[in-house]
């Protein structure tokens, strides 16, 4: 059968833009070697969330009496602490499974490698059941996506037992007294934040010179104070040198400003980053150009190939799901010739700890490199009614106008909740507001929301809860 598209990978990039060019009247097929929905919805985004959830109910469980309440000391059953998670990525596993139905998708379970063809390659599926599958499309979606990153030449590289990766720590064989994680990214501080919640000694290493480098500084170093309250070790600045197993652990030996150390633990989390699933699927033969293990794009997603497209994490950074659903059901609506969405929409970055950590847009310190003239706002949520009375008083809002025209040029949030917060901010750059559109916008009383207007207001000096 030939069809219009067909895509392969069926992660939230991969299955929205089949969704997406279904509606759009195309023909469609979607190619998956494993699980429907890919590994944000299996084994990343989603599960990490449940897991994360847990955690946080029984941080506050364990603090009831600053909400003048009594209860027995808390405990927890690792096991299903796990169970859930993974019961949760089952359903939406499912879930995934029905909009291919709904939408008339064909789903074809298999390996998929891509030969020269007509309009577009065409894509041989070597397929789960046995046999193989040849299938021919007038255009061909990569949204492969990508896998954790390990460092065999110092021995990072998961066994399955003491030494994880992401998708080990998701579903561990047991619940570790100590860990050492390798990467203060995301992902890192994210099973960090989980572990710790649960009463592991946790050591977070980076190599870099802060926590969260991709975030403001201001966030970075507000987010190591507040894990360090919470009794996390770090070793910033340290390089891994060594990973091995050692008795009934592991030992992570690093460099910290010259000086080698050795850290022991039960476990060892490797998170310093992903590698896109580009290998055996035939884009040497192909020409595709690549650019450091990513496949190159336009800003439609196109490759140089003709009738081949790519997008999410399999085409760069930002390594984020809604990144890849955005430019999936972009390419979608190019191929098919429909209007088409925002070319250049702000990505926000968000990270799921205690506290939580959310930005868009650029951070000061870019701003700074770029030459940019700016006023900046601030606003602690110790200050706000909300917070105050949630018990969530930690961390505050940071906003960055252009000083000139005053539009808003990032936001930057740390603390409870601000994960969902942050989208206001990204509506607001899409939307080109301004400090002027922000200070004028109501914002409902009390919510931690507030704090955006009093950081906005913060800008011109003219803040009024503080």
């Amino acid at each position: 059968m030939t069809y219009d598209l067909v895509v392969i990978g069926s992660g939230p990039g991969g299955y929205e833009g089949a969704i997406r060019a279904s509606q759009n009247g195309l023909k469609v097929a979607i190619v998956e070697r494993e699980l429907l929905g890919g590994i944000c919805l299996n084994w990343g985004c989603i599960p990490t969330k449940a897991l994360l959830k847990s955690a946080e109910v029984f941080d506050k469980i364990n603090h009831l009496g600053d909400y003048g309440l009594t209860g027995e000391k808390p405990g927890f059953d690792f096991e299903k602490v796990v169970q859930r998670s993974r019961a949760v990525a089952k359903q939406l596993n499912g879930g995934v499974g029905y909009l291919m139905k709904k939408n008339k998708i064909d789903v074809i379970e298999g390996f998929a490698t891509l030969e020269p063809g007509k309009d577009a390659p065409k894509v041989r599926v070597k397929l789960n059941k046995g046999g193989e599958q040849v299938v021919e499309a007038k255009n061909v979606m990569l949204a492969v996506g990508a896998r954790a990153r390990e460092i065999p030449a110092i021995g990072a590289v998961s066994d399955g037992d003491r030494i994880w990766t992401y998708r080990n720590a998701l579903s561990p064989n047991r619940m570790p007294k100590s860990l050492v994680v390798i990467g203060s990214g995301a992902i890192g501080i994210e099973f960090a934040s989980f572990y710790r919640s649960l009463g592991a000694e946790v050591t977070v290493v980076e190599a870099l010179d802060r926590i969260l480098p991709v975030e403001d500084k201001e966030v970075s170093a507000e987010a190591q104070k507040a894990f360090e309250k919470r009794g996390f070790k770090f070793r910033i600045g340290a390089k891994v040198t060594k990973v091995e197993k050692s008795g009934a652990g592991v030992k992570v030996s690093v460099e910290v400003g010259g000086k080698a150390e050795v850290l022991e633990a039960e476990g060892c989390i490797v998170a310093v980053g992903i590698v896109a699933n580009t290998e055996n699927l035939g884009l040497e033969k192909l020409g595709v150009e690549m650019d450091r293990g990513h496949i190159k794009n336009d800003s439609h997603g196109k490759t140089n190939v003709k009738g081949l497209y790519a997008i999410g994490d399999c085409a760069g950074p930002p390594w984020l799901a809604h990144k890849a659903s955005h430019e999936a059901v972009h390419a979608a609506d190019y191929m098919a010739g429909k209007k088409l969405s925002n070319l250049n929409p702000p990505i926000p970055g968000c990270t799921y700890a205690t506290p939580e950590v959310a930005s868009v847009g650029i951070t000061e310190q870019v701003a700074k490199e770029k030459g940019l003239d700016v006023k900046i706002g601030r606003f602690p949520f110790k200050a706000n009614g909300k917070a105050i009375a949630a018990g969530e008083p930690g961390g505050f809002v940071k906003v960055i106008f252009d000083k000139k025209t005053g539009a808003l040029l990032g936001a930057h949030l740390i603390g409870a909740n601000v994960t969902e917060m942050v989208q206001g901010f990204c509506l607001a750059i899409t939307m080109e507001a301004t400090e002027e559109d922000l200070q004028g916008t109501v914002f409902p009383h009390p919510t931690m929301s507030e704090a955006i207007l009093e950081a906005s207001l913060d800008a011109d000096g003219r803040m009024i809860n503080l």
